[in-house]
């Protein structure tokens, strides 16, 4: 389902953020976006010119000064804190640039985090679907280690791990690729790719690399936290 097709799973309408001070700063403004399910869209454009803010806007990380960010349809501003905090750990994954894994943890227990954040599976339940995950991204050797004997780039496929713990239907990816090197860069695109292409997932990805958004379906390009470009990429048009 494209987003001119049916309830977007996100849609941004009219949203600004304005960070208060004595200067106060506007980190994206005037942002209209609809997120439909399916897409792997790219979100580019020069530092500093909005796209984490916007991200996490739309991943309900922070809230906008004015608009209004809606998932499935459902306003998200006014919603009372645990409400829109089970709505984000039900709807959406997360990936960042870094890891963010917790050191005293295991590979599992990390995975398993957001699981018993939600509670809605059994403690053998969450270990079960985070080993599934795990192995499916090549990791089923690595399940008792802790985030550091893990190269960079299995860090990253842990992270990707964690954020499909509740099988969520989009992943929102700050630069995920942007602390790795290329080999391992690739292997977590492609992983992102397959969510898209394999199993149907929405991907939304801030990257300062242009050939990865090149390789993406949509781009959009922010230039001082407005939208200047929405479009589908030369790969979508080509089918890849």
């Amino acid at each position: 389902m494209s987003a001119a097709n049916g309830t977007p799973l996100i849609e941004a309408r009219d949203v600004t953020r304005i960070l208060p001070g004595i200067v106060p700063t506007t980190l994206v403004h005037h942002i209209d976006l609809k997120i439909g399910g399916n897409e792997f869209l790219a979100i580019t454009g020069p530092s500093g010119s909005g796209k984490s803010s916007l991200l996490y806007l739309l991943g309900l990380l922070d809230l906008p000064t004015s608009g209004e960010v809606l998932i499935r349809g459902r306003a998200t501003a006014a919603m009372p804190e645990e409400e829109r905090a089970r709505t984000r750990l039900a709807t959406l994954g997360f990936v960042f640039q870094f890891h963010f894994l917790l050191p005293e943890f295991t590979v599992l227990d990390n995975v398993t985090l957001p699981m018993r954040a939600l509670g809605s599976l059994s403690a053998r339940a969450m270990r079960e679907r985070a080993s599934s995950i795990l192995a499916a991204l090549g990791l089923a050797d690595h399940l008792g280690k802790r985030p550091d004997q893990l190269s960079g780039g299995q860090r990253q496929r842990v992270a990707v791990a964690r954020a499909l713990a509740n099988d969520p239907p989009v992943i929102l990816a700050d630069e995920p690729t942007g602390s790795l090197d290329s080999k391992s860069s690739g292997q977590v695109f492609d992983i992102l790719c397959d969510l898209v292409h394999a199993q149907g997932k929405t991907v939304v990805a801030v990257t300062h690399d242009l050939s990865l958004a090149a390789r993406m379906d949509r781009r959009v390009e922010l230039i001082d936290g407005a939208i200047v470009s929405d479009a589908p990429t030369p790969a979508a048009a080509l089918g890849a």
